[in-house]
């Protein structure tokens, strides 16, 4: 058996095991600093969809910031890890989050990581599987994970928690 059929038997069955919302393990803890790597963009591809996603419905937005950038930037982030093309879960979490995206767009940055496009992200916060949502801080803290399908309402809820003030959660 060649090299290039062993990976690709050796890779299907490690999607079997852990792709798509089945026995997902891992995952930062909530109030750890979530890690900063460059990860790739669209501008990293000259704007070709095709390399930074295999979900069928692409929104731009996702792929504007690598996730080391996006850190710097003083904002929430919602940081989707995804993999449309072999978890069909996947695609209807990418649709929740979109529709947040829009609701929060001045406001929150959202990242879409897809394991195929950038597979040290998924390393970096432990990802294995997938569907895995979570809500960073404005100070780069993991406030919200988790692994497997999150409704529109907990994720809106999560995000909301974000955005408060530090001084008005306080009191």
């Amino acid at each position: 058996m060649n090299v290039g059929v062993r990976w690709l038997l050796v890779f299907g069955i490690a999607l079997s095991i852990y792709g798509c919302d089945d026995k997902l393990v891992g995952g930062l803890r909530v109030g750890e600093a979530a890690p900063g790597l460059p990860t790739r963009t669209l501008a990293d591809v000259g704007g070709d969809m095709s390399k930074v996603t295999t979900y069928r419905q692409p929104d731009a937005r996702m792929y504007k910031y690598s996730l080391d950038k996006a850190l710097k930037m003083g904002k929430p982030i919602v940081l989707e890890f995804a993999t449309p093309a072999h978890c069909t879960v996947c695609d209807g979490q990418l649709q929740v989050v979109k529709a947040l995206l829009n609701k929060y767009q001045s406001e929150v940055l959202f990242l879409h990581m897809d394991q195929y496009e950038n597979p040290q992200a998924y390393r970096a916060y432990q990802v294995m599987g997938d569907p895995w949502t979570f809500v960073i801080d404005k100070k780069g803290i993991v406030r919200y994970q988790l692994a497997g399908s999150v409704l529109y309402s907990e994720l809106d809820r999560q995000i909301k928690k974000v955005l408060v003030p530090s001084n008005a959660a306080a009191g």
